[in-house]
């Protein structure tokens, strides 16, 4: 490997071990076996270099999230089934990627005081919420406006379980809490739908 490859590799380390917010420039060269000119050079700063860690870090585990869901054929038939199933799955590998979790929480933390922290989570956002609909609704047809609310709640119910499980493991919410939750929703939408009717 390069020098950025080796950047990279390092910064992945430190994220991991130390967080986002406690890495320090000294902390990737020594983890990187590369020096202090080489992450101006390849990245222009330790933020742009830690961004792009977390990027290829948060790229492995969206990899490894289709994997997890690409069978569809085990999947139930009823809507709620598959979506206590999948996200039954997502939830999962929570738990074996935690310290990338942790870390994109430390580089939100830093978004008012770094401008590119900011450009960094706008975009990585935009994407999530793209990857999520592809991922869990396939290749249903929706209009843009539908399509990029059910993105938007997704990256939502997403964000909140990942906040959970890095703060309180323990309590976190589950596939089956989830979705006895939407059942219990949806549940009530019809008997309001239903109250309204007549």
């Amino acid at each position: 490997m390069g020098h950025r490859e080796d950047l990279l590799v390092g910064a992945k380390r430190c994220l991991y071990e130390k967080g986002y917010a406690r890495t320090t420039a000294r902390d990737i060269v020594e983890a990187s076996g590369t020096n202090l000119a080489s992450i101006g050079y390849h990245y222009g700063t330790k933020e742009a270099l830690l961004n792009a860690a977390i990027m290829e870090a948060l790229e492995e585990w969206a990899q490894e999230l289709k994997r997890a869901v690409a069978d569809v054929g085990d999947l139930p038939d009823d809507p709620i089934g598959r979506f206590e199933r999948a996200w039954t799955r997502v939830i999962e590998l929570f738990e074996r990627h935690r310290p990338v979790w942790a870390a994109q929480f430390e580089a939100i933390s830093q978004i008012e005081h770094v401008p590119e922290v900011r450009s960094f989570i706008v975009d990585a956002q935009q994407q999530a919420q793209k990857g999520l609909v592809e991922l869990l609704l396939g290749g249903e047809e929706l209009p843009p406006h539908t399509r990029a609310a059910v993105g938007q709640f997704y990256h939502a119910l997403l964000s909140g379980v990942m906040m959970q499980w890095v703060i309180d493991p323990e309590h976190a919410s589950t596939g089956a809490s989830l979705a006895e939750a939407l059942r219990t929703v949806v549940e009530d939408a019809r008997r309001f739908g239903s109250g309204m009717a007549v």
